[in-house]
């Protein structure tokens, strides 16, 4: 091994070793000794750690692979529009939905996402639960293989150490912090690992721009292919020439936004928020927080383009390789000394905490769905809090071992899981969450409707309509959102009116705190 690979690896190292730190010293704080101390984090998150830990948990390996990868081989277009579609999402996520759930689920007494639909909805037979905790689990395991995958493609990118090896260690480490800490480890963890992946940013553009001969020079690279710098065109890196890139595209591609309204290990930060007159601070540092990252990890794509241009690394062609610039610039940066090499190590750690800050908090939230909802809830299955504990941790590791196995293939794109895993919940969840807090005539049969109809239409789309190109190759999202949101209107106006202890309650949430009694003490509601 090389000095500059041993430097690599002691930052690395170090990085890991906090994370697990984390989780044992919350461990023996006693977190997790409750169902809320484990999932909620008995609702104590800070504004700072509520944003950050939102944010990290929501940018995954997709940040600094993902987006990166797509700028670098078809210019600014793609990413750049479904980065504002993911900002405007933001943005609209903390202003409008992220007080009324948390005043609504401290209201009920909801702590988890399939719980708050359940108690919102009165559904005393728990179907909506059931069926909120199943889809949890079928987009989620998906959504974590690719965390996985992304750890795999780091080290055996790096080191040469075989892919499958280095996923499964990331995968334990992983396992390991959440299943010992709970929710206030994973939000602790991923306030750090948002530090780590800004610090990342920041470091490459800076080196990589410095490599590539200067701004001058990356941005006459930009400028000399087609398309590669338009909004409203597509670069071809095999031909060199470019594509249109229309309205419909462009609206389809911001649909990416819609997602964040059904994003449960989001959704779950604003329940977790200790005091909701904080969240407007949160929202604030988030919103700032996504606009800067997703800019910059665009910019490292063109900027990486530039490098490749010197022979400095490698020229990429297809999406599981341009997904690696972010790693061949931090080997070249490493070479440098051994300095150098601990700072690319703080640079690929940014990478690990990409992956683990989303992984952990999707494992932590598919634990919920099927210890709390699938198995107590819907089943009945009377638990003791240490049993209801194992559950949890058992089901966090058998996740992890399906999602192991769906990231097995090295050359699966991350991009390409990710947003196939973020449609799914974002119209599943999303529509039925949205007329949730704002419409008081939805019922619970407008909300299995929309659920199960936005879900479906996923897959429908997905894999029988998309394929078939043309005005059809539209993301999957958007049809599958109004889909649900038109399922949950029609249903709901065809059945009967919500019962009046369920809209009184609804109508009790509009008001002031301290009016909020429903099923929370008082203390809670203030």
């Amino acid at each position: 091994m090389t000095a500059a690979q041993i430097g690599i690896l002691a930052a690395i190292v170090v990085y890991l070793a906090a994370m697990v730190y984390v989780g044992f010293y919350f461990s023996k704080k006693g977190a997790g000794g409750s169902a809320d101390e484990f999932y909620l984090g008995g609702r104590k998150l800070g504004p700072l750690v509520t944003a950050m830990s939102a944010e990290a948990s929501d940018m995954s390996s997709w940040l600094l692979m993902g987006l990166p990868g797509v700028a670098y081989l078809s210019g600014i277009a793609d990413a750049g529009w479904t980065a504002i579609g993911l900002a405007v999402g933001t943005y609209l996520n903390w202003l409008i939905v992220a007080k009324r759930l948390r005043r609504y689920s401290v209201a009920c007494g909801a702590i988890t996402i399939p719980d708050f639909f359940s108690r919102r909805y009165e559904d005393k037979k728990n179907i909506l639960m059931c069926i909120a905790a199943i889809v949890i689990l079928i987009f989620f395991i998906p959504y974590t293989a690719s965390g996985f995958k992304a750890v795999g493609t780091l080290f055996n990118s790096l080191f040469g150490v075989d892919y499958h090896l280095a996923m499964i260690a990331g995968a334990v480490v992983i396992v390991g912090y959440t299943v010992m800490g709970g929710f206030l480890a994973v939000s602790t963890t991923d306030l750090i690992q948002s530090i780590v992946m800004s610090i990342a940013l920041v470091i490459i553009v800076f080196f990589g721009i410095h490599t590539a001969g200067g701004w001058d020079v990356v941005m006459n690279n930009a400028k000399s292919m087609a398309g590669y710098l338009s909004m409203t065109q597509l670069h071809d890196m095999a031909t060199g020439g470019s594509t249109s890139y229309g309205l419909i595209t462009i609206f389809s591609t911001m649909a990416w936004g819609l997602g964040y309204f059904g994003m449960p290990h989001i959704l779950l930060r604003f329940m977790a928020i200790e005091n909701e007159d904080k969240l407007k601070v949160s929202r604030r540092i988030a919103s700032i927080w996504v606009v800067i990252s997703m800019f910059v990890a665009i910019l490292i794509g063109m900027i990486g383009y530039s490098v490749s241009k010197t022979g400095s690394i490698p020229l990429f062609a297809s999406s599981s390789e341009s997904e690696t610039v972010i790693i061949r610039l931090a080997d070249l940066l490493s070479r440098n000394g051994f300095l150098t090499s601990v700072i690319a190590g703080v640079v690929l750690a940014g990478i690990l905490a990409c992956t683990m800050s989303t992984a952990d908090s999707q494992l932590l939230t598919a634990a919920s769905g099927v210890s709390q909802n699938l198995l107590q809830d819907f089943l009945g299955i009377k638990m003791s809090a240490k049993a209801s504990m194992m559950a949890a941790r058992l089901t966090v590791t058998g996740i992890a071992l399906v999602a192991i196995l769906l990231a097995w293939n090295p050359d699966s794109s991350v991009f390409t899981i990710v947003s196939f895993a973020w449609a799914g919940f974002g119209a599943a969840f999303g529509p039925v969450m949205l007329f949730a807090l704002f419409w008081k005539r939805s019922n619970l049969q407008g909300a299995l409707a929309g659920m199960i109809s936005g879900g479906v239409m996923v897959f429908v789309w997905k894999y029988g309509v998309r394929p078939l190109g043309g005005a059809w190759n539209i993301y999957e999202l958007l049809p599958a959102f109004i889909v649900a949101s038109v399922s949950i209107v029609a249903v709901s106006l065809a059945t009967a009116a919500p019962s009046h202890e369920v809209c009184a309650q609804f109508d009790s949430i509009g008001d002031r705190r301290e009016k909020i009694t429903w099923g929370a003490e008082p203390s809670e509601s203030m």
